[in-house]
């Protein structure tokens, strides 16, 4: 039979385990106010991909291999029809594709909802 003691001691160093977590705990969120808040200003020059996507095709890996320059690869959506515009691979825009200087861009035409 275990002695009443030792259940007694087993008690009181799991209290003061406790006790020692909860006040490390209290000094954590004392120290949560010191910084600034994250707001979208300090957020506004993280690096983020943008994608054009102005359409896509399926092909077998034996179409792929037998291309050669001249090919053709035909997409699924229509000349008239908008290009994707994605921001970390998900579609926040559709635009329409413009040169500007010789160069390629995209003309925003809508904004996709949240």
């Amino acid at each position: 039979m275990a002695d009443p003691r030792d259940l007694e001691r087993a008690i009181d160093s799991a209290t003061q385990a406790v006790n020692v977590q909860a006040a490390q705990l209290d000094e954590l969120a004392a120290g949560a106010g010191k910084t600034p808040p994250l707001g979208i200003a300090r957020l506004m020059d993280v690096p983020v991909r943008v994608t054009v996507e102005v359409g896509r095709s399926k092909s077998t890996l034996g179409e792929l291999v037998s291309m050669a320059p001249g090919s053709l690869i035909v997409l699924d959506r229509q000349v008239h029809e908008p290009a994707d515009i994605l921001v970390n691979g998900k579609i926040v825009a559709r635009g329409e594709v413009v040169t500007v200087d010789g160069v390629y861009g995209i003309r925003i035409s809508s904004i996709e909802k949240a």
